[in-house]
């Protein structure tokens, strides 16, 4: 029997509740299809940091990187201020292991509420491939008072990074400044995985999201290497480039018409939320981060620490993640089958209570479980 051996990082507030129903559900398709997952739980997130001052620490990476994916609650609790567990958690998990592909699914499921009418027999099937190591997102800049000075340094997979940043203000005046990178490779990359993702999917049109009119020496470069890339390796598809406040138009009045979204990775933060938004909300958003090495499956909403304990967490976002993570893995039939299962649930009477339901997060996860289809 093939056995799979996941880290998973429950996080903070109903992180642990819709990380226990993933589990549940991807355990039952696992079994149903002939395979085994082991779990290697972590306890980071926002109870470690307040406890021990750090948010990882310094064996937790390799440890991570012992396992095949990883599977991630939500992190995040109004004790810890903003920066602390997105940059020395999440971001440290995304670089260390060079997890350049973010892919976020946006499907609309039969039952569950939309904010826009679709036109009948016509549903949202769109996925937003988002560059994730480079673009605005590396965390390299600073602030000055008159003068800005500060080193640039960081590390990715594709290369190491340092420098100096000084600017010079007259008359004086308080600064900040953001450098946004981007490289050949990477763009060439995400390019390709975005590319082979619209051909396994039968398009022929790859929408790739941009900005080029206002920020040329950036984006100039994004439309350069993408429209290089696709024809050069994916003649038999078409780049349909899209200003990213045009698609942001778009998508609300026709969401049903786009398939794969290429995008840097601040369009792609943006973009995929607003799709979620147009499939159902984010209790149905899953994600991954994705790479050569370690991969990371998270629920794209955070920790809500006001539901935790209330028994009303929809873990449906959590259970599409371990879809992916599934798919990821190899394990195509049993992604697929877990996947009908939240379809098959949503269609019915029954829903969440974010949904206008009243199951909680025990009782969606078993509901699911129950229609999973065996082989």
């Amino acid at each position: 029997m093939t056995r799979h051996l996941i880290a998973v990082l429950p996080g903070d507030g109903i992180g642990p509740e819709v990380v226990g129903q993933a589990r549940r559900a991807a355990e039952a398709a696992a079994a149903a299809f002939g395979f085994e997952l082991k779990w290697r739980e972590f306890p980071f997130g926002a109870g470690y940091y307040l406890e021990h001052g750090l948010a990882l620490p310094p064996s937790a990476l390799d440890d991570m990187g012992e396992t095949e994916a990883l599977l991630l609650g939500a992190v995040g609790d109004p004790r810890v201020k903003p920066g602390p567990l997105e940059q020395e958690l999440l971001l440290a998990l995304r670089f260390h292991f060079d997890q350049y592909l973010n892919l976020r699914p946006a499907r609309s499921f039969p039952g569950a509420p939309t904010p826009v009418p679709l036109p009948d027999g016509q549903g949202l099937d769109a996925v937003v491939v988002r560059e994730n190591t480079e673009d605005f997102y590396m965390g390299l800049g600073g602030r000055g008072q008159g003068i800005l000075e500060t080193g640039l340094t960081t590390r990715r997979g594709l290369y190491g990074l340092t420098g100096n940043l000084t600017l010079n203000l007259e008359p004086a005046a308080e600064v900040a400044a953001t450098v946004g990178l981007m490289t050949r490779p990477a763009v060439a990359r995400i390019t390709r995985k975005a590319g082979e993702l619209a051909r396994a999917r039968g398009e022929t049109t790859l929408t790739i999201a941009t900005k080029a009119n206002a920020v040329p020496q950036l984006y100039g470069f994004w439309n350069e290497v993408t429209r290089e890339t696709v024809a050069t390796e994916f003649p038999d598809l078409t780049p349909d480039y899209q200003n990213m406040d045009a698609l942001a138009y778009l998508l609300p009045r026709q969401p049903e018409k786009l398939g794969v979204i290429l995008c840097p990775n601040l369009f792609g933060d943006i973009i995929s939320d607003l799709l979620s938004a147009l499939a159902g909300g984010l209790g149905l958003a899953a994600s991954g981060n994705i790479g050569d090495g370690l991969s990371m499956f998270e629920p794209v909403h955070g920790s809500a620490p006001a539901l935790a304990g209330t028994g009303r967490a929809n873990p449906l976002a959590a259970i599409l993640s371990a879809v992916l993570m599934l798919r990821h893995l190899g394990e195509a039939p049993a992604a697929e089958a877990l996947e009908n299962g939240v379809a098959d649930y949503l269609a019915g009477p029954d829903k969440p209570w974010e949904l206008g339901g009243r199951d909680s997060a025990e009782a969606v996860g078993s509901k699911v479980i129950a229609r999973l289809a065996k082989p």
